[in-house]
């Protein structure tokens, strides 16, 4: 085991653990507001709005994630015109309608999960509540923004934690399309240094850094919203 080549291309991995965390805000960002809408979505009493969140879990849920980029990246940039931002591409070194790409595919996944998370958080809370906030003279849609949800948060949030960590891992499918997170970076030293073993060695160390501490930050808050602190 040879790790001194770390001496000269250290800076590879800081910037692809930099893009990675960047790629993967966006995504748990886009991936929680889309799971939201389409978990009231699923629970709505309108058929189609219900009938049309099912089918989106459905698919994207039913496909691979990597075809999906590759919708993506190949079809829908054609129609959907991606920003491009020359700051951000100088930051983080790449094309930022790729970029965008890469985190609009893992968003869009992320949220068909976070939607059946917060759906079951949601139906697991007692129904005498809704009822007891309609009683009030609250609104449906008060009721569940007020009352519902703060109480579906405790359900979901372990669940909901182990997502944020699945979309860390997740985000280096889009080294494939030559997105330049972790693992593409740590493929770029395999080639320039011919060690096959020890840069995916660097790389998995650097993915369980950017992963524990935000295991162990959700367990801390898991454990203060189960004893009432908040």
């Amino acid at each position: 085991m040879d790790f001194s080549f770390l001496q000269k291309y250290w800076s590879f991995y800081l910037v692809g653990a930099k893009n990675t965390v960047l790629l993967a805000f966006l995504a748990v960002i886009a991936g929680v507001v889309l799971g939201t809408l389409l978990a009231i979505g699923r629970i709505s009493r309108n058929p189609i709005i219900k009938l049309l969140s099912s089918a989106y879990v459905e698919f994207v849920r039913g496909t691979p994630v990597m075809v999906q980029l590759f919708v993506i990246y190949y079809g829908l940039q054609k129609v959907i015109q991606f920003p491009d931002w020359p700051g951000l591409g100088r930051l983080i070194g790449m094309s930022t309608p790729d970029f965008f790409a890469g985190a609009c595919t893992l968003g869009l996944n992320s949220g068909a999960y976070v939607c059946e998370i917060i759906r079951a958080g949601i139906q697991a809370v007692d129904r005498g509540q809704m009822e007891a906030a309609r009683a009030l003279g609250l609104g449906r849609g008060t009721s569940l923004r007020l009352v519902v949800l703060p109480q579906a948060i405790r359900n979901i949030l372990p669940a909901l934690g182990n997502e944020f960590v699945a979309v860390i891992k997740e985000s280096s499918i889009v080294s494939i399309i030559g997105i330049g997170e972790l693992m593409y970076k740590a493929d770029i030293v395999r080639g320039i240094t011919f060690k096959p073993f020890e840069p995916l060695i660097v790389a998995a160390l650097i993915y369980f850094m950017l992963t524990y501490p935000l295991s162990k930050l959700l367990s801390y808050v898991e454990k203060r919203l189960r004893s009432g602190a908040y």
